[in-house]
């Protein structure tokens, strides 16, 4: 969970004719498969795609990582700079100590990923639906762990086999002293 605090700001409302003074506002942001679901629902286009987000689409996710109730909408507009950057190195952070090797036989899918499709492998995964409000980097890794985990272990190759065996019988003639 991320916090922040949005400064006060001051704007000219043009309906109204006068300035309006937007009272500073500490937010709760949450980036999880539930904020995500509910920005897909509105925009009908993949978070996770390689498409570009529009100015309009990136504060209006913010608004649904948001946990606080009964914000003013006038209070995304004076985002500073520096809210941003938090908000975006929080998006971006692993969140987790695991990681992974970067093997080969882990070729990266042209599948567009949407929540739906998260969601599908948490339920093919037996992961439980609580963990939809996990950060998403680590919902994204645990699922990752449970799909390498439930493989088959790899057979060893030709070669990798003999150079095993090689290796053990030399330590085993070595531990006994034998020649043969």
């Amino acid at each position: 969970m991320l916090y922040i605090t949005v400064p006060e700001g001051e704007y000219y409302d043009e309906r109204t004719g006068e300035f309006v003074t937007i009272k500073s506002q500490k937010l709760s942001l949450e980036h999880s498969l539930v904020s995500i679901s509910k920005w897909e629902s509105k925009w009908c286009k993949a978070f996770l795609g390689k498409e570009e987000k529009t100015a309009e689409q990136t504060i209006d996710y913010i608004k649904c990582m948001t946990l606080t109730q009964n914000v003013d909408e006038r209070v995304y507009d004076n985002l500073s700079t520096e809210n941003v950057k938090k908000i975006t190195d929080y998006i971006s952070a692993p969140m987790t100590a695991t990681w992974f090797s970067n093997d080969s036989n882990h070729a990266r899918s042209n599948e567009i990923i949407t929540s739906e499709l998260i969601y599908y492998w948490m339920i093919a995964l037996n992961i439980p639906v609580e963990f939809q409000k996990w950060h998403l980097n680590r919902l994204l890794t645990l699922i990752r762990v449970c799909e390498i985990k439930n493989q088959p272990p790899k057979k060893m190759g030709k070669r990798s086999l003999m150079t095993r065996n090689a290796a053990l019988n030399a330590q085993r003639r070595a531990a006994l002293g034998s020649h043969g």
